[in-house]
């Protein structure tokens, strides 16, 4: 039977959006996100017309397929970041009104509809993930984030219910003893528009004024692009460095976007984006920043018909 004509193509390939959300959560990469989807539809369609249509939950089979594959992804990554050089940062996300569709592969529906922007996808959250075995991570976002039972979280990763259970209880203590509380999107919107106010007027003590006194900064520029290559720690140190890459790339400017569902900055120099600033911040002052640069995880910011500069200046 061709595919075009096959019964339930429609909703076999509404599950994509949903496929997408679940491999970008557990691989913290939105091309290796695609992928591992595009993989899952490979098997999928490897199989003969009988055998697709004994599946009592296409669905089902489809998260199970994706989970296994981005299991092995996991494992194959791990050994990957660790030969990367310096940090490894989640790729980060566009608002939805602004995705520009880089690497779309979805040539009838909006990409932007690909990824579902909530607290499970802040650039906080996905940093916590990485610090998780592959298990933990499949079993948690599973269970947690997308309500999955632990049986079926099992045939995923090859366990017990029982033993789904204590690696989502396990991910779960990781990820409240990383939490800090955060403010309403509105509060964190107006201290990041602070922060680059200050920094665009070189203000150093204003930043320091904005930054917790243990505050970091870790940069990803994958070896690609010059960045610190180790976290920077302290107000003073982070203020001291941001000043200084003004003062090396005169004409840099700042844009106020949303990254990940939360207010962050984009750096763009020539209309080109070259750096993208998540903050994870408590009431008053900005705690952490993650600075992604390496351009590959950058395509979704700078393919054709982005979103146009707001309230842009000149660093």
């Amino acid at each position: 039977m061709d595919n075009l004509t096959e019964p339930g193509l429609g909703a076999i390939v509404a599950e994509r959006r949903q496929l997408t959300n679940l491999a970008y959560r557990l691989l913290g990469s939105l091309a290796e996100a695609e992928d591992a989807v595009q993989e899952t539809y490979t098997r999928w369609y490897a199989m003969s017309p009988q055998k697709r249509e004994a599946i009592e939950s296409p669905g089902a089979w489809l998260t199970t397929v994706a989970g296994r594959v981005c299991l092995d992804v996991l494992g194959s990554a791990r050994a990957r970041r660790e030969r990367y050089v310096g940090a490894w940062i989640p790729e980060p996300l566009p608002d939805r009104t602004e995705w520009s569709g880089a690497r779309s592969s979805d040539t009838g529906a909006d990409p932007a509809d690909r990824i579902t922007l909530d607290e499970s996808v802040s650039m906080a959250f996905l940093v916590v993930l990485e610090s998780m075995t592959p298990a933990e991570r499949v079993a948690f976002v599973l269970h947690d984030v997308f309500q999955y039972p632990f049986a079926d979280i099992a045939e995923i990763v090859g366990r017990t219910p029982a033993a789904c259970r204590q690696l989502a209880s396990s991910a779960r203590r990781r990820m409240r003893a990383a939490k800090d509380p955060s403010p309403p999107v509105a509060g964190q919107a107006g201290l990041v528009r602070h922060f680059k106010q200050a920094w665009e007027a070189r203000d150093i003590e204003a930043l320091v004024g904005l930054l917790d006194p243990d505050a970091a900064m870790i940069a990803d520029g994958g070896g690609k692009v010059g960045t610190a290559l180790r976290p920077v720690e302290g107000a003073e140190r982070i203020a001291e460095y941001l000043i200084q890459i003004a003062s090396l790339a005169p004409g840099l400017t700042l844009l106020e976007r949303t990254v990940n569902g939360r207010p962050g900055l984009v750096a763009q120099h020539t209309d080109v984006t070259v750096t993208v600033a998540a903050f994870d911040v408590t009431d008053t002052r900005v705690t952490r920043i993650w600075a992604v640069r390496n351009p590959e995880k950058l395509r979704s910011w700078n393919a054709p018909c982005g979103g146009e500069a707001k309230e842009g200046g000149s660093v």
